[in-house]
């Protein structure tokens, strides 16, 4: 599991927040959806997702899972079609190659995510402000419904799993905030009004 490093002491930023000065920079940079930090040596940057360790994991498990066993089952598949004769009209080889392509695309992709993850543990962090990796309740003002998420990165968020994009409209609004803050957050019908609740981390 990788972790990040404060660049201003070199230590990792999800296994310890003990000191949680020396890696304030991390959290803080997470207010912006993607943080930018030099790759040393190369005179260029790299962006940095912010990540928790439970959405990491989640994508590296999608990852393994893809490469152990979706990719040979594919193969297995187009190797089944081929042998059925003409490809020109042969539906289940084309199918095949579809999903063959897809399947390396993601492969692709999630290793480029995995390689950028900035990990940030919210088990380690404390108070009543919200950043990233808060579990929020929310109430909104109009019908009284109440709802809870967790702010994470962009590549795990979930609605359906209240796992909340830091790159959407409401998690923006949420930044900075504490209980008995009330946000604003346009919507298609007008801007929707949410009271927060409580703060958690962990």
């Amino acid at each position: 599991m990788r972790a990040a490093a404060s660049p201003r002491t070199g230590r990792p930023c999800a296994s310890s927040y003990q000191d949680l000065s020396s890696c304030q920079d991390v959290i803080e940079r997470v207010e912006d959806p993607v943080a930018t930090v030099p790759q040393v040596g190369w005179g260029f940057t790299v962006q940095k997702f912010p990540m928790t360790a439970s959405g990491l994991q989640r994508l590296e498990e999608e990852l393994r899972r893809l490469k152990t066993e979706e990719r040979p089952a594919v193969i297995r598949a187009i190797a089944e079609a081929r042998s059925h004769g003409d490809l020109s009209e042969n539906a289940e080889y084309h199918a095949a190659r579809e999903r063959q392509s897809f399947i390396e695309g993601r492969i692709a992709e999630l290793e480029e995510i995995i390689a950028s993850a900035e990990v940030i543990d919210p088990a380690q962090l404390s108070g009543d402000q919200i950043k990233f990796g808060a579990h929020v309740r929310l109430i909104d003002e109009e019908t009284e419904r109440e709802a809870s998420y967790q702010i994470v990165g962009v590549h795990e968020a979930d609605i359906k799993a209240g796992r909340l994009s830091i790159t959407s409209p409401l998690a923006k609004a949420l930044i900075g905030k504490r209980p008995g803050d009330v946000v604003s957050v346009p919507a298609p019908g007008g801007d929707r009004s949410y009271e927060i609740l409580s703060v958690t981390y962990g």
